[in-house]
């Protein structure tokens, strides 16, 4: 692993400790929201992610982007904890009684709702590489009494799951976040069954954006300067073995950047 790698790993790291602390007081209780450029200690926690302010970001990360009504009966905490640009339980299409997997799954938001759509014979795992948002992940499913869900430890470059074994791959704002994206893309493609699906919510570019003009508009740890252009997704994609890919994108996020749908899916003879 390069030096740059472990930096930005590092990076990433720290910013999202620091969000899973701010997100519960010392007594226990939920505290504010965590957005990046937010107020409090989220912010303080996180004074290097932020880039230009070019769009309100409570408006295209976080909370605001779930329908109210289904986040209404989960723990506070895991609602405040989320940080991503969409909703990939939305998109993803679950049914009754299939296996998912949230790549990065901080707070457990995307985990939790899935679990709730695949039923109890179904089941949600979330992988992350942070230590305080997998305790506080832990703690929102026992708040919400969830027992078909499970967080392991890992990165998403390396996932800690054997190979066709997971339905359907999710994530939320987090792939954009990766130095390696190919290997999180060949990982995802492993771990799948055959016929297995993709459905994410992703930072993206606009494809004549180059990596400068990317880094100009926000840091790699806020979800923009490391983001792929929609060309450079749907080619890794289908290097990767993928089939029936597509990226739409859904609101921006700063000028010539947006949130994206990116759905795939496993060959069935793969």
């Amino acid at each position: 692993m390069s030096e740059h790698t472990d930096t930005v790993r590092e990076a990433v790291r720290a910013r999202y400790a620091g969000a899973a602390l701010a997100v519960t007081r010392r007594d226990g209780t939920p505290a504010a929201s965590t957005a990046c450029c937010g107020p409090g200690d989220a912010a303080d926690a996180a004074a290097d992610c932020c880039g230009p302010a070019f769009v309100d970001e409570s408006l295209v990360f976080g909370a605001a982007l779930y329908d109210p009504a289904s986040t209404d009966d989960l723990p506070e905490a895991a609602v405040l904890a989320s940080l991503g640009c969409g909703n990939p339980t939305a998109v993803a299409d679950l049914r009754t009684g299939e296996t998912v997997l949230d790549l990065g799954s901080g707070g457990g938001i995307d985990v939790l709702l899935s679990a709730r759509r695949v039923g109890p014979t179904g089941f949600a795992y979330g992988v992350d590489m942070t230590d305080e948002m997998l305790d506080l992940a832990r703690a929102n499913a026992t708040a919400a009494h969830a027992e078909n869900v499970e967080f392991r430890k890992g990165t998403i470059e390396d996932l800690p799951l054997p190979g066709e074994s997971i339905d359907v791959v999710i994530s939320n704002c987090v792939i954009n976040l990766s130095t390696d994206k190919p290997a999180v893309l060949r990982e995802m493609f492993r771990v799948l069954v055959p016929g297995g699906r993709v459905g994410v919510s992703d930072v993206v570019a606009e494809n004549q954006l180059s990596p400068a003009d990317r880094a100009s508009r926000g840091s790699h740890v806020g979800c923009i300067a490391g983001a792929l252009s929609v060309q450079e997704y749907t080619n890794e994609l289908g290097l990767a073995g993928f089939e029936q890919v597509s990226v739409s994108l859904t609101h921006e996020v700063a000028p010539g950047m947006h949130g994206a749908i990116v759905r795939a899916v496993k060959p069935l003879a793969a």
